[in-house]
């Protein structure tokens, strides 16, 4: 029986976790994957107060050494569903059922997919939605990207470093990032930027060989012979699991401003909750806020 449990390793729910200890409760944390969440993925991180740059896994890191020194408990698990008798929540993984007296979700959200029929067979053969994980594997090659987002800027710039060229598609006429990073890659002499594009087909089985695009606004095919791609067109909320204590708009957690949920003791932060600015430091923000929810709660 643990004060608190917190599903999600990445900066809300680390920092939900910083504080609940500091306020001397027990913490698990249930990650499912990796601890740090989307901007463990992030090349570089330039916008998080009193540091100037810093990459996302070394901020990732130094968030879990800190609440490690607090004495965090954790455990690698998916968690499956909520459950809250009496008083008591039970939060069944695919392993093991822990209880805890109070219940933060912090578990971010998930790579949004293109949809494509054969996509999920050539994930890790071709297909790619993390950069910075396997983009090394491409040194000295050409590589295509499809996005249009800061993410998207933050892989094309860091592929642009080691690839000798870097293709890149967006679904409509310009970027939506952030115009510092959006000016870095206009000005790189080897990223090629197709707009309007629109992916249709994967070609391969087994692999990635090919790759078939639409133009939107003139109709016009274009296909490419590559053994790769990375994909990154933002993410999906994973709470329909949780749609028994909590309700969802779009599939995102409807929290008040105390990162309250409607079950009295179960708290959301950060990315799954319903909310309009994501960004590291809002996502801390919440997590902080969660967290002296939940001790409040527990009185």
């Amino acid at each position: 029986m643990h004060d608190i449990i917190v599903i999600g390793g990445g900066p809300s729910g680390m920092t939900a976790a910083l504080y609940a200890l500091r306020a001397n409760k027990t913490v698990l944390i249930l990650e499912k994957e990796n601890f740090g969440g989307q901007i463990a993925n992030s090349p570089k991180v330039e916008n998080y107060p009193t540091i100037k740059e810093i990459s996302g896994l070394e901020l990732s890191d130094k968030m879990f050494e800190q609440i490690s020194d607090l004495g965090v408990d954790f455990e690698l698990e998916d968690v499956e569903n909520i459950q809250k008798n009496g008083e008591i929540f039970q939060v069944k993984g695919n392993y093991n059922t822990y209880e805890a007296k109070a219940v933060i979700i912090a578990n971010g959200v998930k790579h949004r997919t293109m949809g494509l029929p054969n996509e999920e067979d050539l994930i890790g053969k071709g297909v790619y939605y993390c950069a910075t994980c396997d983009g090394p594997l491409f040194k000295g090659k050409e590589v295509y990207l499809i996005g249009d987002a800061n993410t998207a800027l933050q892989y094309a710039l860091l592929l642009a470093g080691y690839c000798t060229k870097v293709h890149m598609f967006t679904l409509f006429s310009g970027f939506f990032g952030e115009k510092v990073l959006q000016d870095r890659v206009n000005a790189k002499e080897n990223i090629e930027v197709m707009n309007n594009m629109n992916l249709v087909e994967y070609k391969g089985s087994g692999k990635l060989e090919g790759l078939v695009f639409q133009n939107t606004q003139t109709k016009e095919v274009f296909e490419y012979k590559t053994d790769n791609v990375f994909v990154s067109i933002g993410q999906l909320p994973d709470n329909d699991k949780f749609s028994n204590l909590v309700d969802l708009d779009k599939g995102f957690i409807v929290t008040d401003e105390d990162m309250k949920t409607k079950t009295p003791g179960l708290f959301a932060c950060g990315d799954t909750r319903k909310k309009a600015v994501k960004q590291v430091v809002t996502a801390c923000n919440d997590g902080a806020v969660a967290a002296m929810s939940a001790v409040k709660y527990l009185g």
